[in-house]
């Protein structure tokens, strides 16, 4: 057996049943020990993170709640929401959507309990960052017993890191730019390693003020474009969305060039690809959460769920509209073509919105996930490790830009899954915590 036959067989198990059931299981565990309070508090976290465009000055923290927000949002849309969506209506059909958004509603109760438990246990380092997040809540939540668990979710996360958020990124915008612009892909890479460096040199506060920019923007960039395209299709909206909560429970025919799909398949590909997306339980948007400057873990909570809500109830389900109103899911297509497809029947030049989506998706990405890595970095060996770290990270942009990735990729897919497990069963642990201060916060509402 060869390493890639054996990374795939690894990747299938990790990405498995299992691994879906626990991430499924543990939002809806927290979801009922809430009682519901994300999906009640919808309107109330909106307040709160309009409210969080500024901070009090006597607040702790190093960056607004808005850019922790926006921060975690630049690590979570990405080709997911895009190449993503598509492939998961390519391979379980219309239901996959609908299974898509019932990851995102329990992933919401998720998301929130690890932002909560973020600030709670979070630390300052020895330049004085605030830094938490996963290994920072295992060790000082669950106690020193369990420090190797918070040391083995930083290594996983820090490896995973250079696959999911950096080279694979890379790859992505240099062949999209290859394709549509015929630019070399090695000049790609080293526009992307120039402007990242530029970037994450500045730290969090930097990456905060880049992507409370960029992010907003990029998001109504998107939506609005595909909104023109279902507005097109209008008529076959309510068919549509009919077609997708139907075909969750009976599975999809086979039509066109779409070779039909049993529910089994809607449901393992909605939920992984949803997950993908929105990476609720995977334990990388609290260190984002962990650096805003906030004393109330619990409204930092409720401005986390949103993330879940943007990624995956708004921007994955305007991809998927555009797919289905558009007819183009039926033409064998998949990933990243599918939604190229799609956009430009909607409109001449249509395929260019994916492609502005794709470029600038990806780079965001990079930027979120360069924090991420670093702070993991920081808590494996302290940090002298800053420095080195952010070099290697745009070098290794390059290298994805121009590079052969299917090893990477099945590397750190499997490091997704691993960074999860440590996550999923801290969340369990310690959502004693999060049910307690949430009934403390509201108490006094």
């Amino acid at each position: 057996m060869d390493v890639e036959t054996l990374l795939n067989a690894v990747s299938g198990f990790v990405w498995g049943p299992v691994m879906l059931v626990l991430l499924l299981g543990t939002g809806l565990y927290l979801t009922v020990g809430l009682k519901f309070l994300p999906q009640r508090k919808l309107s109330y976290g909106i307040r709160m993170t309009l409210a969080g465009r500024t901070a009090k000055a006597e607040d702790e923290g190093d960056i607004s709640p808005f850019q922790a927000l926006t921060t975690a949002l630049a690590a979570t849309v990405g080709t997911g929401n895009i190449a993503g969506v598509a492939t998961a209506i390519a391979l379980g059909g219309p239901g996959a959507v609908f299974w898509m958004w019932v990851t995102a509603l329990v992933g919401m109760a998720t998301k929130y309990s690890e932002a909560v438990l973020a600030v709670t246990y979070r630390e300052t380092d020895a330049q004085g960052n605030y830094t938490g997040g996963p290994m920072y809540y295992i060790r000082n939540g669950m106690g020193r017993n369990w420090a190797w668990l918070a040391w083995l979710f930083a290594l996983f996360a820090t490896i995973a890191a250079f696959g999911i958020g950096n080279t694979v990124q890379a790859n992505s915008v240099a062949d999209v730019m290859n394709t549509t612009f015929d630019i070399p892909k090695g000049w790609t890479g080293i526009t992307l390693a120039v402007l990242a460096f530029l970037v994450i040199i500045g730290g969090v506060q930097r990456i905060g003020q880049v992507a409370e920019k960029l992010v907003p923007l990029m998001a109504i960039i998107y939506v609005l474009g595909a909104l023109v395209v279902i507005l097109i299709n209008a008529e076959q909206v309510p068919g549509v969305l009919l077609h997708i909560v139907t075909d969750a429970f009976t599975g999809t025919a086979a039509t066109g060039g779409f070779a039909g799909a049993a529910v089994w398949a809607a449901i393992r590909f909605g939920v992984a690809r949803g997950i993908f997306s929105n990476e609720a339980g995977l334990g990388s948007a609290p260190i984002a959460h962990a650096a805003a400057r906030t004393r109330e873990p619990v409204r930092q909570g409720t401005i986390a769920m949103l993330g879940t809500f943007i990624d995956t109830i708004i921007v994955c389900t305007m991809t998927a509209l555009v797919i289905l109103t558009s007819g183009a899911w039926t033409t064998g297509e998949t990933g990243a073509a599918l939604s190229a497809t799609a956009f430009a029947r909607g409109f001449e030049g249509g395929e260019l919105i994916v492609t502005f989506g794709l470029v600038v998706f990806a780079f965001t990405t990079v930027l979120g996930w360069a924090y991420y890595g670093e702070r993991t970095a920081v808590y494996l060996v302290g940090v002298r490790a800053i420095l080195p770290y952010r070099l290697l990270w745009v070098v290794a942009l390059y290298v994805g830009a121009v590079a052969n990735l299917e090893l990477v990729w099945l590397v750190a897919d499997i490091m997704n899954a691993l960074m999860a497990i440590p996550n999923l069963i801290a969340l369990v642990a310690l959502s004693g915590v999060v049910f307690a201060a949430s009934r403390a916060y509201f108490g006094r509402k």
